[in-house]
């Protein structure tokens, strides 16, 4: 996955600026699945900023084209990624859905929501990549629907090798705007960290499940 190094520099400059990623060594963040962390990305929070969710979505979308052209529908991952998603495919003039990380529990019990048909082009957004499992399960969900995933792209990811395993098993195309060396490379220039708190964030990502305990 080749970034583009201008775009990259500029996506962590916005989330490091609105404060989407927080860093918290001294306390670490408890993520939902039991990992202590030192940092914590809320993409969501780029919804509140015109000029960033801009950036944000007209990015993903030439992203998108570059990548896999223009595709029928774009798919958000619930619940993170289905404002983005619907500005992509808003900029892109495609049709949009999302999928639910279970079906509903009651009327027709969808979990992919939105029209789309067997057959289709689709490519799937994601606001931000942990281990990708969640992320593939909604591609899970959307082959069993018989519809065409080209990829994923996505805002962020930390570069987990796990992530990359689990995106190469299920062979599926993941790019993202930036990722976790351009963020930290970013947040030294910027003496958001300095080289001590470097260290301990690259130590970090080596060894999350174990981190901090």
């Amino acid at each position: 996955m080749n970034l583009n190094k201008d775009t990259s520099k500029k996506t962590a400059e916005l989330l490091l600026q609105i404060k989407a990623i927080k860093l918290s060594i001294a306390s670490p963040y408890t993520w939902a699945s039991g990992w202590k962390s030192p940092i914590y990305c809320d993409n969501r929070i780029t919804l509140s900023y015109p000029p960033v969710r801009n950036f944000l979505k007209e990015e993903l979308a030439k992203l998108v084209e570059e990548k896999h052209g223009k595709p029928d529908v774009i798919v958000g991952v619930a619940t993170g990624a289905i404002a983005i998603g619907a500005l992509v495919a808003q900029d892109l003039g495609v049709s949009f859905a999302y999928v639910r990380p279970k079906p509903k529990g009651h009327g027709i019990k969808n979990q992919i929501e939105g029209h789309i048909e067997s057959g289709q082009n689709v490519v799937v957004i994601e606001d931000l990549i942990s281990t990708g499992k969640s992320s593939l399960q909604a591609v899970k969900v959307l082959k069993e629907a018989h519809v065409n995933v080209k990829g994923m792209v996505a805002i962020f990811s930390y570069g987990f090798d796990v992530a990359k395993e689990n995106f190469k098993s299920e062979n599926v195309e993941l790019t993202t705007l930036t990722n976790y060396d351009f963020l930290l490379e970013q947040a030294l220039e910027s003496n958001y960290i300095d080289s001590k708190e470097l260290s301990t964030l690259k130590d970090w990502r080596s060894n999350p499940s174990n981190w901090g305990n």
